[in-house]
């Protein structure tokens, strides 16, 4: 579940005015290249990406644009588009790297890293994601030295919700490797399949650090050895990871502070220059803010394509199913929607996370970022609160709202009887989009499945569906046609109005 990022705004900004220059143009010369390619490794070295990987980049990219089938293409602008997509997903990875877990359970995952880079909060998220899927988890407290280490472990693990082996205090008491190797029988014993060890940092590598890492990682053979990187220190992270992996080795790199505004060299270098893939990144604070790294969606913002792939991820987490099936029996029944099941639907978008950051993995929201910022998370609460100080009949049926009543309802929920008449007034439009759904016309509620037929009326009228051409917007086209190339089914984004009605309720931003 990829959130919208600050990391590679700046990145992603002058990649997309780049290739608004390539619009409009039947064929490119060697110097519209040239110019092109020369802007897209400034922005690289702006956004400190390595320069080997850079240079590497943009001589494939050339060479690719070059090509006599691209310079024949209808739209060679979207071509060029097209090929800056493939090569973003080939240095951030290629394919989706997915955990690998020992045949005979407990696995075992060791965490290392800099102090600072997160490793201990990263642990909880971890588990917490393992929980989720199934997995009993348990956390180990390996790091004896840093300060209350121990203790911020078992905090962590206590908000995941998961156990946490901690048979030493720490601050620079007992033996790690032999907390690591009890940890291990600990887990056999008490039956978790998964072992997470969360081991000790330094501001900066040495050889203690290293030595010390080395044998924790002999005491418990870990399937899998994770790099937590602090994705925010750019060349830095980088140089990390050269040195661990070769005095340690690991398997994998988690990105941390993904949410941050720094300019995100580390994700886009790390992979080239280690070899090794990103399995994980923390895009916030809080411990549900992680989340598996796929390097095709990741290209796919940065490219300003959006993310609607993770976007409806997100949406089946916070939509349960019983909710789901009570709202598609409401619509195929004729039942009108309510400000109950407004309430509903709110409450369960706003578990998807920050709603910026959701409205942001639409493509082509780059060009409203000001705007995205500027909305009012604030503004859900007082629509709920609105609703919530309404008795269930009012909520049933708005038409009973009369003066008195909504000067209760304002006065209950704190706000303006303006208010009310602002909400009421949205609600019946709400309604309307809602009946057009019913009869087949209007698109559906997130997290709702499509409705599978509609009246007779409205299906005697349908029209027979015409099949839709290509994109005229660059990114779009790329994104249309690398999916056609790999034969995946392409969720069509302007269909999701994510969502129309919310922004209807709660009034211009």
């Amino acid at each position: 579940m990829l959130q919208g990022t600050k990391l590679f705004a700046s990145l992603s900004d002058r990649l997309t005015a780049t290739f608004k220059n390539l619009r409009g143009k039947g064929r490119l010369s060697e110097e519209d290249i040239d110019t092109t390619v020369r802007e897209i490794r400034l922005a690289l070295l702006d956004a400190d990406v390595a320069l080997p990987v850079v240079r590497a980049f943009c001589a494939r990219v050339k060479e690719r644009a070059l090509d006599v089938e691209v310079s024949r293409a209808l739209n060679p602008g979207q071509q060029v588009v097209k090929i800056v997509n493939e090569e973003l997903v080939g240095i951030l990875g290629g394919q989706t790297r997915r955990l690998q877990f020992a045949k005979t359970p407990p696995t075992v995952i060791m965490l290392a890293g800099l102090q600072g880079a997160g490793k201990t909060t990263l642990a909880g998220k971890l588990a917490k994601h393992l929980k989720d899927q199934g997995h009993q988890p348990m956390l180990v407290a390996a790091d004896l030295q840093r300060p209350n280490a121990v203790d911020q472990l078992q905090i962590v693990g206590e908000r995941a919700g998961v156990v946490v082996f901690a048979p030493e205090p720490g601050n620079g008491v007992g033996d790690p490797v032999e907390v690591a190797r009890r940890s291990v029988r600990e887990a056999e014993v008490k039956l978790h399949d998964i072992v997470i060890v969360d081991t000790a940092g330094r501001l900066a590598i040495d050889a203690e650090l290293m030595a010390q890492l080395r044998d924790v990682r002999d005491a418990v053979s870990p399937d899998e050895t994770l790099l937590v990187v602090d994705a925010m220190i750019g060349q830095d992270a980088v140089n990390t990871a050269v040195l661990f992996n070769e005095q340690v080795g690991f398997d994998g790199v988690v990105l941390t502070k993904l949410d941050g505004d720094a300019r995100g060299g580390a994700a886009l270098s790390v992979v080239g220059v280690t070899g090794e893939p990103i399995l994980f990144a923390s895009t916030g604070e809080k411990v549900t803010d992680f989340e598996v790294f796929h390097p095709d969606r990741m290209a796919g913002r940065i490219l300003d394509m959006g993310d609607v792939l993770s976007l409806i991820e997100q949406a089946e987490q916070a939509f349960d199913a019983e909710q789901t099936q009570r709202m598609a029996g409401k619509v195929e029944r004729g039942e009108d929607f309510t400000l109950t099941d407004f309430l509903e639907q709110m409450q369960a978008v706003k578990k998807m996370g920050n709603l910026s950051k959701l409205l942001g993995m639409l493509p082509g929201m780059g060009d409203m970022k000001q705007q995205l910022e500027s909305l009012d998370e604030r503004e859900i609460d007082r629509v709920a609160a609105i609703i919530q100080s309404m008795t269930p009949a009012e909520r049933e049926d708005p038409k009973i709202l009369n003066a008195s009543r909504r000067t209760r309802i304002a006065r209950g929920a704190g706000v303006e009887v303006q208010n009310i008449n602002n909400l009421v007034d949205r609600f019946g439009d709400a309604q309307k989009m809602m009946r057009q759904m019913r009869s087949g016309k209007g698109p559906g509620l997130p997290g709702m499945p499509a409705m599978p037929g509609g009246s007779r009326k409205a299906k005697s009228r349908a029209k027979p569906k015409v099949k839709k051409g290509r994109s005229g917007n660059p990114a779009k086209r790329a994104q249309q046609e690398a999916a056609a190339a790999a034969g995946q089914p392409l969720v069509d984004p302007t269909s999701l109005e994510l969502p129309s009605q919310f922004k209807d309720l709660l009034g211009k931003q």
